[in-house]
């Protein structure tokens, strides 16, 4: 068990939400127009669907680990890549300004709406995949690792909606344009630094002496 994993998805749970798309845009919406926990119902769906995506991909590289881990250096220079993509394709993407239409009206059905919305996305698993590959989670099989992969991401996820919806609360004024901007920057950041990571520890797989 490799103790940094946990902090490790944590920040990529981070990252991964903090992208302001339109159930960013809803949350804060409903945290202007019903409070705070209204706001955080929206956060709490989201953060659900990415862990649920999360286990599905930690599930996959636990079933196929013995093969997975004969083309370790691959999947890690594979997922380097994709990582700077989704770091490269952050820094470039335009906040969305339209919110995400669900008709729900108390809490419990905020949570079910945003997260059927979030997992009507198929390749986020895709993401996560190739995240996984990244943060060398083939060397790291098990029900241990993949828990601390999974509670990490959704940790990380709920967090930042946690933060969101009390900033919005506690202003009670919609965030400032550049607020928007400089989370998707500190996301693309984040998610290019682990894929240069990712890349490193490829390289050194391939020259360090065996």
């Amino acid at each position: 068990m490799e103790p940094l994993l946990f902090f490790k998805s944590v920040a990529l749970g981070l990252a991964i939400a903090a992208p302001l798309g339109p159930i960013g845009v809803l949350c804060i919406n409903r945290t202007l127009e019903k409070g705070f926990w209204a706001g955080m119902a929206g956060g709490l769906g989201t953060a659900l669907a990415d862990a649920s995506y999360a286990t599905l991909a930690a599930a996959g590289f636990a079933a196929f680990s013995a093969g997975l881990q004969l083309i370790d250096l691959p999947l890690k220079l594979v997922g380097g890549l994709f990582m700077i993509y989704l770091g490269v394709h952050g820094l470039k993407a335009r906040p969305a300004k339209k919110a995400a239409s669900v008709g729900a009206r108390d809490l419990i059905g905020t949570v079910s709406a945003t997260f059927f919305l979030t997992m009507a996305n198929p390749a986020t698993i895709l993401s996560f995949a190739a995240i996984f590959a990244g943060l060398g989670l083939v060397n790291q099989p098990g029900a241990v690792n993949a828990a601390l992969v999974v509670s990490g991401v959704f940790s990380g996820s709920l967090l930042w909606w946690l933060f969101l919806s009390g900033t919005v609360a506690g202003l009670n004024h919609r965030l400032p344009s550049g607020f928007t901007r400089a989370t998707a920057i500190l996301s693309g950041v984040v998610l290019v630094g682990f894929g240069l990571f990712a890349i490193s520890s490829f390289a050194w797989g391939i020259l360090a002496p065996a």
